[in-house]
Parts: C-alpha cells; structure tokens; sequence
C-alpha cells in the first residue's frame, strides 16, 4: 500500500467539493491527474470511495468513513509540523537550569525566569538548586542545560559568560556593635573579634574560598563559630546571635526579622555570577532561548 499525504488532501477536496472540477481548481491542479490519483487511491486501499456520473459525484459507505479518518491523519501530521517548528524555535520542550541558592533573590536572575514563562508558556523549566561545585557534573553529562554559578574552576569542556558583579556586605544581628558603623562602613579588619557564621567547606560552595581569600587579604583570621550550608540557615544563625556572616549583595533581598546589612568600606572586591554551558552539546532551543534572555536582561554585550 503506497499512500501519500497528496492522496488524502485530494480525496478530501473532491469529498467536500462533490465536484472533480472544482476540487481540481481548488487544489490548483488540472482535473485529469485529480482522477487519476483518486483512482490510484482506491486500487491502493481496495475500495471504492466515490461514486461518479457525468452529472455527480457521492461518496460511498466507504467513502465517508474514510473522510473521517483522512481528517484525523491530516489533523495529526499538521499538529506534529506545528510542534516541530514550535520545538525548532525553542517555543516548545523543556529545559533545566542548576541555580545556586540565591540566584532567586538575583533580581534580573527572577525576571528572565518570568520573563520566559510568560512567553514561552508551552516549555517546562526544571529548576535544580545546587551550589556551584554540584552543578558541573550535570552540565557535564547533560543532565541540566545551564548553570547559574559563582566564579570558579571550570573543566575544559564547560564555557561560561559573566552575568554580573556584586559587592560583599555583612550580615549582623540587631543591637551588635557594628551597627553603628552603618553608615560609613565596616572595615574588614573589625571582624578580628567577632565569631562568624560561615559556609561549610566541604559543601564546595565557592562563596567559601572567596570570603576566606577576602579575610586573608585584610589579615583576619576568621573565627568560625557556626557552619551551614544554605543561605537562609546562615541567615537564621546570624538571627539566632550566633555570629555575624559575609555574603554577597543579592543575599540582602532576604527580608529576615532580626537581621540587618551593613556595607563594608573600602572593599574593592567582588563575586561574579556566571552562565554556564557544555562547549559541545547541542542545548535544545528553548534552551538557547533561556541564554538569550538572561544576557537581555543583564544587558550584556
């Protein structure tokens, strides 16, 4: 059996029409080849579908059920080319995105993700929160598409694009003596005397090695008194009295009662926040999408 998609299209045009001629203008043919493939068409499927004078043209028993079915084929392959160009153009399919535990709070980082959803209702967004070191074997085997990062060490295989910047504060509990440096700053090497809540180390949180380079470079040696591996445990800690915490500026839009922020004066440094993708695998297009939306918005060239 040699049918083709023509074939259908054709029996229904001459179904709805009743008429070869105007089926055959319809369809931009001439009305010879239109019989001639209707014919082939019913030697192909051993049934007569039409029946035919010189005056009409009615369908058979046959016939009409097969109009049903020919809809349903041409329905299907119609909606399957429309899912294949929607998928082609990334406005269909899934993606999945590793994302430290404050990329959230990154404010240009939550309005890429809305931004996406309400343009691209049709692709499933996986979120995986890992923190930076977690992320590099699943972008390594495909596992997840993007990761959004801190700055570190990357295997060859893996590129990354700098998303943004931002500055180091302090986190303190209310009434602490720092305090009263609010306004001009706290200095790196005030944090001598007091115990810090800081992040766990063997997590792989990259956010470690950069505080404590940053302590170092001040000549403090911190003292640690509590580690956690989460931003908002670290927060709650710092709550709790327990000690106060270095983190970078996006963990200050954690509205928590009995933490206050504090600028650090005369500090230079930063944290860089990076996309991160496989060198070679061919991300799928929403995913591309994802990428092109997120360098938009932080207005990157």
């Amino acid at each position: 059996m040699n049918i083709e998609l023509r074939h259908l299209r054709y029996f229904i045009a001459v179904a709805e029409e009743l008429h070869f001629g105007r089926a055959a203008e319809r369809l931009n043919i001439s009305q010879p080849p239109l019989s001639q493939q209707i014919q082939s068409l019913e030697a192909n499927i051993n049934a007569q579908l039409l029946v035919r004078n010189n005056r009409n043209v009615s369908l058979t028993s046959a016939g009409h059920m097969f109009l049903q079915e020919a809809y349903q084929v041409i329905a299907q392959v119609d909606a399957a080319a429309t899912r294949a160009a929607r998928m082609q153009q990334g406005e269909l399919g899934e993606i999945s995105i590793g994302f430290t535990s404050t990329a959230p709070f990154m404010h240009n980082v939550a309005l890429s993700l809305r931004q996406f959803r309400e343009r691209y209702p049709d692709v499933a967004i996986h979120m995986h929160q890992m923190n930076t070191k977690q992320q590099i074997a699943p972008l390594q085997t495909g596992r997840i598409d993007i990761g959004i990062m801190r700055n570190t060490l990357l295997p060859d295989n893996l590129t990354h694009q700098l998303l943004f910047r931002e500055r180091f504060m302090l986190a303190v509990y209310d009434d602490h003596p720092l305090l009263r440096y609010a306004d001009k700053g706290v200095e790196l090497e005030m944090l001598s005397d007091y115990p810090l809540v800081f992040f766990e180390r063997d997590v792989g949180t990259a956010l470690y090695d950069e505080i404590i380079a940053l302590l170092a470079n001040a000549g403090v040696t911190p003292i640690i008194s509590q580690e956690a591996g989460e931003a908002m445990t670290i927060l709650g800690l710092v709550a709790a009295g327990l000690g106060i915490s270095i983190i970078t500026e996006s963990f200050t839009r954690m509205k928590l009662d009995g933490v206050q922020y504090l600028p650090l004066a005369n500090n230079p440094a930063y944290s860089e926040v990076w996309l991160v993708k496989h060198k070679s695998c061919n991300n799928s297009a929403a995913a591309d999408r994802m990428t092109d939306l997120l360098i938009a918005t932080f207005d990157l060239k």
